[in-house]
């Protein structure tokens, strides 16, 4: 996805149903799948794509025509969100299936949040990853745009037979292998990797103190976020000596700061007023 324009329509639909992808449970990962079919529809129909992102044409109409398109075959919480995308403003056409992708991959993740599942899925696909790194020749398959998207999923689901990966493990590498969307199979990994870690990021609260928390106090600071955010949180813990005793706490950019060395810093800049 290009542009401030296209990256804060994403952000403005990603706000309005996290909240009913996180309701959903593991109900969430049928509208990732389902949004992953949307994307490639799009990728697969030029015209189409153009129709929804064209800027003389309004919202009303934009909705009407995805609705006709696939308002029949997906989950009502599905044509909700694509409904959204097509009435933002996007800076290119391909960055509304970029979106569909995008939110697909969000939709994923947050059922795999409902089964503490996100680490596992990361380490997965990173295993994946250095696996292929190894293996050029399957590489080459997985990225062959001479086969069906077919056959290159076919082929990847008999090399990973028998692993026992997560469901939405399976679901991420396959989408990577049914839509190429003119990437090498490997980057599309490499990509999905850097999503997951974002989408991590967004529930991750680390915690510095000066000496190692215990499990109590940890458990206390997951109920507390898991409630002001409305999802499963990750505590990332980091001790630092230096900042003598109390916690700094920081969640993406929101950072709480009742350290010792903070409240010093605080009254040394007071005094100097």
């Amino acid at each position: 996805m290009n542009g401030k324009t296209s990256q804060a329509a994403y952000d403005a639909v990603l706000q309005q149903f996290e909240a009913q992808l996180i309701d959903r449970k593991d109900g969430a990962k049928l509208i990732g799948d389902e949004l992953f079919e949307v994307g490639k529809l799009l990728d697969d129909n030029a015209r189409l794509e153009r129709a929804l992102t064209d800027p003389s044409r309004n919202e009303e109409d934009k909705r009407t025509l995805i609705t006709s398109v696939i308002g029949n075959v997906v989950d009502p919480l599905t044509l909700s969100i694509a409904q959204a995308l097509v009435a933002q403003h996007w800076g290119h056409p391909r960055d509304l299936a970029d979106a569909m992708e995008d939110m697909a991959v969000e939709a994923l993740m947050i059922s795999a949040d409902n089964r503490d599942a996100s680490a596992q899925i990361s380490f997965e696909l990173s295993a994946l990853h250095s696996a292929l790194l190894k293996l050029p020749i399957v590489r080459q398959h997985l990225s062959d745009t001479n086969a069906t998207a077919r056959q290159r999923v076919a082929f990847l689901h008999a090399l990973l037979e028998g692993k026992n990966l997560d469901p939405v493990t399976m679901d991420l590498a396959s989408h990577a292998a049914r839509d190429l969307r003119n990437r090498r199979y490997l980057s599309t990994i490499s990509w999905l990797i850097s999503q997951i870690s974002t989408h991590r990021g967004r529930s991750m609260v680390t915690v510095t103190s000066a000496v190692e928390l215990s499990d109590e106090q940890i458990v206390r600071i997951k109920d507390a976020y898991r409630r002001k955010l409305g999802r499963n949180v990750y505590v990332n813990c980091v001790v630092d000596p230096r900042v003598m005793g109390g916690m700094r706490i920081q969640v993406g950019s929101e950072v709480t700061d009742n350290t010792v060395i903070a409240q010093l810093q605080h009254l040394q800049r007071a005094m100097k007023q």
